[in-house]
């Protein structure tokens, strides 16, 4: 098996590597509360070909510890990934592209629906990089009404 050289999606992930403080602002509907998040995000590169996320942070809760994986499937021209956390039991598989403008990646899973009971629904993650050194992601969920709504929103500082 020969080894696989980095593409450009590749690089744009490069961008991802070091370590992060993160801040969310969540609100999982309209008629809750908006709480915070905080925490740290250390990203990890496997080959040039993949990035690993491993976060830790506070939630109204406790704490949770999540990893995220992405790399880019040139056969499928497609970004994936995966996202765990230690609040959860669901394991999320992204698929992504760029936005059209390329500013934007764009990650969807399916995962639980809000509505908790045992539905599934249609989840984006949108990361842009605002500067080298911050960048910031929007989650949304699909409403069954087949609008988007922004539940929240993290923004990262490399330390």
């Amino acid at each position: 098996m020969h080894s696989a050289e980095p593409a450009a999606e590749h690089q744009w992930l490069q961008r991802l590597i070091g370590e992060w403080t993160v801040a969310s602002e969540c609100r999982m509907s309209p008629d809750q509360p908006v709480f915070q998040l905080s925490g740290h995000e250390v990203v990890r590169t496997l080959g040039g070909l993949w990035v690993i996320a491993e976060g830790k942070g506070s939630t109204p809760d406790g704490g949770c510890d999540s990893v995220m994986t992405l790399g880019f499937d040139p056969a499928h021209n497609a970004f994936v990934g995966t996202f765990i956390g230690s609040t959860m039991t669901h394991l999320w598989l992204y698929r992504g592209h760029f936005s059209e403008d390329g500013r934007q990646l764009v990650l969807e899973a399916e995962g639980p629906s809000f509505a908790g009971d045992g539905s599934l629904t249609l989840f984006r993650d949108i990361i842009e990089f605002v500067s080298d050194d911050q960048r910031q992601m929007h989650s949304q969920v699909l409403n069954p009404d087949g609008q988007w709504q922004q539940f929240m929103t993290t923004r990262y500082h490399r330390r």
